[in-house]
């Protein structure tokens, strides 16, 4: 456990950092004030302003931030290379911090090269003395010593690169930024898969379980008529969301990264299906079984395009929770704009029997994903049993009641 640091390939490569720090002291000591004459204190007033000068004129030079990080990634071993910056230098900070880091750098350089340079120098002597036999069980203790004052030495320089070549805190904040960003891509294209094949697969299980009960060829041929169209259309919006997936860089935070966000923003946006679409959807559904009384009272123009494919998402999520778990039910749709505000409402009869998986509805994805859209848009959503309005949604015969999707969205973002 002593020993294990004093033969890591990383406290060698530490050194040698240290030491370019010192080399770079020596050759302005050799060109100015010289060493002749001086005494130590001599050396050290004329000689740390100097350097402290250079280096302060040096940091500024953007680059040299970049190559400082370049070279303390591959000498300084931290454990993540992240935790050191490459980028040039942005902002007046970012230069001062890089002054201080050089100077740093060369001060410990400078005193780790004295140490070994000069206060092993008598030992040298002793252990090669006439009486060197006398000093030989000093050795280990001397070189236990040196090895260790390497190793925390360099250790400290790693925890100053950290600190001083590090992204500062605005970058830190621009690099989270970006990171939730691009994970709110992906949930965005999480929620529009499962909207999307979710339907189609309800669509789909209650078209083909219809026609083997019926058995009539006319309605067999267009329950797969159906199917075979809400097939395509999943397709569709699978190999898109692919594609987008694929063209989404994985990490780190870059402005390529943000360009990739940006066109994944603008692909979902122009391609996804708007509240023009739904009678396809409630035909779709009345294909499958259940009954949908629609009342769709939004003036042309009115919608923004994201409020308007959104809206379709929604209601496409209420209609298939609908089919999925109270199927052959009837279903009443309402979208209307009332008070600057888009208000949805999708509410169908509860079956008198529950459908097998239908007692996880009220938790299920497809509603957390309803209530994460309506917050986005600045506005909310409710789900969940409720009183009958009127008999095209009413209570069925049993007393079951009924189930109603709220949601109210404002017309205007952020309003």
């Amino acid at each position: 456990m002593i020993l294990a640091p004093l033969v890591a390939g990383a406290s060698y490569a530490r050194l040698l950092h240290l030491l370019v720090g010192w080399i770079f002291a020596g050759v302005v000591l050799m060109i100015y004030p010289g060493t002749y004459g001086k005494s130590l204190g001599g050396i050290l007033t004329s000689a740390v302003p100097l350097d402290a000068a250079l280096l302060a004129l040096v940091a500024l030079v953007p680059a040299v931030r970049r190559a400082e990080g370049v070279q303390a990634r591959l000498l300084l071993v931290p454990d993540r290379e992240e935790d050191i910056g490459v980028e040039p230098s942005g902002t007046w900070a970012d230069r001062r911090r890089t002054a201080g880091w050089l100077v740093g750098r060369v001060v410990l350089g400078s005193a780790v090269g004295f140490v070994m340079a000069f206060g092993l120098a008598p030992v040298f002597d002793l252990l090669t003395g006439p009486h060197a036999l006398r000093y030989l069980p000093l050795v280990p203790v001397l070189a236990l010593g040196c090895g260790w004052l390497v190793v925390w030495v360099g250790r400290l320089q790693l925890a100053m690169a950290t600190r001083l070549l590090g992204p500062s805190p605005a970058e830190r904040l621009a690099e989270a930024e970006l990171w939730a960003e691009r994970l709110l891509e992906r949930n965005r294209l999480a929620r529009e898969l499962h909207d999307s094949i979710g339907h189609a697969l309800t669509v789909t299980v209650l078209q083909a379980g219809a026609a083997r009960e019926v058995g009539d060829p006319a309605f067999a041929a267009k329950a797969l008529e159906v199917i075979e169209e809400t097939g395509r259309q999943a397709m569709e919006d699978l190999e898109r969301t692919l594609v987008l997936l694929r063209e989404t860089p994985a990490g780190g935070a870059s402005a390529g990264g943000a360009s990739a966000g940006g066109a994944v923003r603008n692909a979902v946006a122009t391609e996804q299906p708007g509240i023009d679409q739904l009678p396809a959807l409630f035909d779709t559904a009345r294909a499958a079984g259940s009954p949908v009384e629609a009342r769709i009272e939004v003036p042309a123009g009115v919608l923004p395009g994201v409020l308007s494919r959104e809206s379709y998402r929604i209601v496409q999520e209420g209609v298939t929770n609908a089919l999925k778990y109270a199927p052959g039910q009837p279903v009443a749709v309402r979208v209307a704009v009332r008070d600057g505000h888009l208000e949805l409402r999708c509410a169908n009869r509860l079956a008198a029997v529950p459908v097998r998986g239908g007692a996880g509805r009220e938790g299920g994805k497809g509603l957390r994903g309803i209530r994460e859209r309506a917050v986005l848009l600045g506005g909310a959503a409710s789900a969940g049993r409720a009183d009958p309005l009127g008999p095209p949604a009413g209570p069925s015969a049993d007393g079951a009641g009924e189930w109603v999707l709220d949601v109210r969205l404002p017309l205007r973002l952020g309003a």
